[in-house]
């Protein structure tokens, strides 16, 4: 009961590429690769940014907001 040998993942990698095919497996590879890349560069240009100023207050209500007050109903 000890850790897997090669044998067992090649055996694994086998059996997902019968199921989902290579090319299913390309695209999710170039997809996953994709994301990594846009998080890798999201990540870069926020520590690049200077600090901004702060942003307008969020408790101010906008005219069209209408703010209300949940009650719980009462069993009778």
């Amino acid at each position: 009961m000890g850790s897997f040998s090669i044998w067992h993942w090649l055996i694994v990698l086998v059996i997902v590429m019968l199921v989902f095919g290579t090319k299913k497996l390309g695209s999710i590879g170039g997809d996953l690769g994709k994301a990594v890349k846009g998080f890798k560069d999201g990540v870069k240009s926020e520590e690049e940014k200077p600090a901004a100023a702060p942003a307008e207050p969020t408790h101010i209500a906008s005219k069209t907001t209408i703010d209300v007050e949940a009650k719980e109903k009462s069993q009778h």
